[in-house]
């Protein structure tokens, strides 16, 4: 039907420009106006990141919380951020669109990086000064109106951040057609990119950002953040003219899903028709659904069929939708059961990436960090190993190995997203591995030099740092395979109306998982209680008397464990069939 409109070309249906004409191919969105998208992603790393390793430093060491506390407080306001995400991510598809979406929440977030700046500088918002380490001496922990305002600004950068991950890459992705093949591929190649702009926003957040919290005073390494939400900001905004945005739609795609299953526990009792034409759709002739996407039925999770279980003939033009759902409503529902037990495999890797982030940096502390001399690495920027790496792998991945295996396989993206995800899960369960040889080496240093009792960063221990980079490096790799595997997965096998909620689902697969990367922390303790005499594998303050190796070997297991049940699921998953569209567009392409 489109072939006759000569305006086929020019014309992206269903997205529009900023003053809300039809957006136009050759000036709108496309790889250069991503680029926009993506030097903002990449500031807004470079605000974050630091804050995200460094902050179980500065809860320990300045707000004085105890080592588990510390780790905790820090990873429950990442699940927090990352919750919030789901929740903003309705708000742009119903009310916002994804692009203000995004602003409000970077001025939000640059709210509260000024609040935890202005706190870090002035002495009388926050707990006298005192050592942590040192057993004797008795730390005032941050308490009353100083612990709101800590709060308030971790909470306000909590939100600003889950905006930026709802809205952002959905907004990225908009600005591709994936009708058209050669945009397809580009839009596999931006959501690569997504993860190299995380890592150099990363990279100099870790080193940069890091070294100015450590040497300048954590009220410049705050106000550099801020700094550098703002020119992620101006960056956005300024790509405004060239975006294609995607129009609000007045319902959200979850609320639509949530729909199904009412009306599907609401007619169970129903006996489905042995026809599933005779289950209530759109005519597809009328005027309403002209701009309606279609999806056709599929015999899996016959039970969601009762929801669109016509009652009366008689029915009103617009049933209420509580009690009726048309087909294609139930079919998104159906694809995003199937997508849940992906995504449930997929928690346990945050959980390990929740140690990364918090013991290893304290593992890190008692350690020789020095690179010459002159020169020591904060262990806060260890990160940057696998950051690194992956600004090598990723174009190197990217470049070659998709084109290779994409001539071996046929598939556009070279292996297939649960493939993808699969080598990821593998390799965090071997980094957790890693991660327990290490400490047993590190605390068998400690003990052959009679070092268990020594203050960290003032007594190092004569063993580089940079034996914890094999556990960093190996977890970068799987990063890159499983988050970024994920993010693709979901984003291609959502319907078009659930497209940027798709994101969400890997937020919100991390935010559980360093939930229960709290949970996890708190049962090991009170189920070593007896066994230690720090109270726990993890409990107290001296890491070198705590048993962190049998916490990380415990978490391997869990790894392979889950990565089996994994197997199970991503050999029964069936991918959903793209549109009509696709084998006419690819003929074309051959001749």
């Amino acid at each position: 039907m489109e072939k006759a409109d000569h305006h086929h070309h020019e014309l992206v249906e269903g997205k529009v420009d900023w003053k809300g004409r039809t957006a136009v191919k050759k000036t709108h969105g496309g790889i250069k106006t991503s680029l926009f998208i993506l030097g903002a992603f990449g500031f807004e790393n470079l605000a974050t990141v630091s804050l995200a390793v460094n902050l179980v430093t500065y809860f320990n060491g300045v707000m004085h919380f105890e080592q588990a506390d510390a780790a905790n407080e820090v990873t429950n306001y990442s699940g927090t951020s990352f919750i919030l995400s789901i929740l903003v991510a309705v708000l742009a598809d119903t009310y916002i669109g994804r692009f203000k979406a995004v602003l409000i929440s970077g001025t939000v977030e640059l709210l509260g990086l000024a609040l935890l700046a202005i706190q870090a500088h002035y002495p009388k918002l926050k707990p006298p000064l005192c050592n942590m380490f040192d057993p004797t001496s008795h730390c005032k922990k941050i308490e009353g109106g100083d612990a709101a305002i800590l709060f308030i600004a971790l909470y306000l950068i909590g939100m600003g951040t889950a905006g930026i991950k709802a809205a952002l890459p959905s907004h990225g992705a908009d600005q591709f057609d994936d009708k058209d093949p050669q945009e397809a591929r580009h839009m596999s190649s931006f959501f690569n990119y997504l993860l190299l702009a995380i890592c150099f926003g990363g990279s100099i957040s870790l080193t940069f950002g890091v070294w100015i919290q450590d040497n300048k005073g954590w009220d410049w390494g705050f106000g550099f953040s801020a700094i550098a939400m703002f020119l992620g900001l101006v960056t956005f905004a300024s790509g405004l003219p060239k975006y294609r945005l995607h129009p609000v739609k007045k319902t959200s795609a979850i609320i639509e899903v949530i729909q199904v299953y009412a009306a599907a526990i609401r007619n169970r009792k129903l006996q489905l028709p042995g026809d599933p034409m005779e289950l209530y759709e759109l005519n597809k002739d009328k005027e309403a659904a002209i701009d309606s996407e279609f999806q056709p039925h599929r015999d899996i999770f016959r039970c969601l069929d009762k929801a669109a279980i016509q009652t009366s003939t008689g029915d009103s033009e617009t049933p209420n939708p509580w009690k009726l759902c048309r087909v294609t409503q139930v079919e998104n529902a159906k694809i995003i059961l199937g997508m849940v037990p992906i995504f449930c495999c997929t928690i346990i890797m945050t959980l390990c990436l929740a140690q990364l982030q918090t013991f290893s940096i304290l593992q890190g502390l008692t350690m020789d960090t020095s690179l010459t001399k002159s020169f020591k690495i904060p262990p806060a920027s260890l990160p940057i190993i696998p950051i690194g790496f992956l600004i090598i792998v990723v174009p190197v991945y990217d470049q070659i190995f998709v084109p290779f295996t994409r001539k071996i396989t046929g598939i556009p993206t070279g292996i297939t997203h649960l493939q993808r995800v699969g080598v990821g899960l593998v390799l965090s369960s071997l980094s957790m591995a890693t991660a327990a040889i290490m400490e047993v080496k590190r605390k068998g240093v400690a003990r052959d030099h009679n070092m268990l009792d020594a203050i960290p960063v003032l007594q190092p221990l004569p063993i580089s740092v940079f034996w914890l980079s094999i556990q960093f490096f190996i977890f970068g790799i799987a990063d890159m395979f499983t988050y970024v595997g994920l993010l693709e997965f979901f984003y291609s096998e959502a319907p078009r109306a659930l497209k940027s909620v798709s994101t969400c689902f890997l937020w919100c697969s991390m935010a559980l998982g360093y939930y229960l990367s709290s949970i996890l922390v708190s049962i090991v303790n009170r189920a070593t209680k007896g066994s230690t005499k720090s109270r726990g594998w993890l409990g107290g303050n001296n890491i070198n008397r705590n048993h962190l190796n049998l916490f990380f070997m415990l978490l391997s297991i869990l790894s392979l464990i889950n990565f089996c049940f994994y197997l199970f699921f991503a050999k029964r998953y069936k991918y959903r069939s793209q549109s009509a569209v696709v084998p006419e567009e690819n003929n074309k392409a051959m001749h």
